[in-house]
């Protein structure tokens, strides 16, 4: 059985644990706050830029891009969005579970797929699998700009512009709430989801002409949809961490308290094994 001493240790280390946690708790929901934010004020612009494309891809013109083709599949290409650091419950474990599995139902050598990997936990776990990776970025801000990735995202774009890959794929953990993150995968490439049925299109005016315009906005809606994605696995990610350390505090305060009765368990013993020995030796003197 453990000494008062090293009960008392342990409830004092638990509790300097427990001011970690919550202060980790604290800033996190602060992240959170500004992340959901900058999430949904993005919303607009990506619906706004699918509503112009699906108004020309959709329309009378004769389109014959790339971007919009399906061609037989030889290589595919998987953006992964994790964090780049741990304490976030299953954020990361999650999206690497999914695509992992996806990767392994799909394909039969490397040589069929890659990966462009965003944080360092999803880095990380690739390459320890010796799985192959194209492109990586790691270090990205907590309130991301769209600068942080547009290199790594228009790189992608254009893997698959130069037949590099045949499809690209997305994975992230989608932000339902603070307390609710669903792993989302999305077919990125050929662009598939562009339909305008059921939707009110505005007229628009197009200068020079219909076709140059979709060539310009088609990459750039693609890599919209890319920054998106990193905004809503911010988001995803400060609320995992936030919801893991309010968790790990309340676990914390648990353990805290059942140490806290099992230290005055063994003091009052001890007091009352004391108090015998008194007892005894008086009436060993009589």
């Amino acid at each position: 059985m453990a000494s008062l001493r090293d009960i008392k240790a342990r409830i004092t280390s638990t509790k300097k644990t427990t001011q970690i946690t919550k202060a980790m708790q604290m800033v996190s929901a602060s992240k959170l706050n500004r992340a959901e934010q900058k999430a949904k004020s993005f919303v607009p612009y990506v619906d706004k830029i699918q509503e112009v494309v699906a108004s020309i891809a959709t329309g009378n013109v004769d389109v014959d891009h790339p971007m919009l083709q399906t061609r037989p599949v030889k290589k595919t290409g998987y953006i992964v969005i994790t964090s780049d650091r741990g304490l976030a419950g299953p954020y990361n474990s999650s999206v690497l579970r999914k695509v992992y599995q996806d990767i392994q139902e799909r394909h039969q050598s490397k040589d069929e797929y890659t990966v462009v990997a965003i944080g360092r936990i999803g880095r990380d776990f690739f390459k320890k699998r010796d799985m192959p990776i194209s492109r990586e970025i790691t270090g990205i801000d907590d309130q991301p700009k769209f600068a942080d990735i547009k290199d790594i995202a228009s790189g992608a774009v254009d893997m698959f512009a130069q037949e590099e890959i045949d499809e690209l794929y997305l994975y992230y953990n989608h932000f339902e709430s603070a307390v609710s993150q669903v792993v989302t995968d999305k077919k990125l490439l050929p662009l598939t989801d562009i339909s305008t049925e059921g939707k009110t299109l505005s007229t628009y005016e197009y200068e020079p002409n219909q076709e140059d315009i979709l060539k310009v906005l088609l990459p750039q809606y693609a890599e919209s949809l890319v920054y998106g994605a990193l905004l809503d696995g911010k988001a995803s990610e400060h609320a995992a961490r936030m919801t893991a350390m309010k968790n790990a505090t309340d676990n914390a305060n648990d353990l805290i308290d059942d140490l806290t009765l099992t230290y005055n368990r063994a003091r009052q013993a001890a007091i009352t094994q004391e108090i015998s020995e008194i007892v005894s030796g008086a009436a060993a003197l009589e």
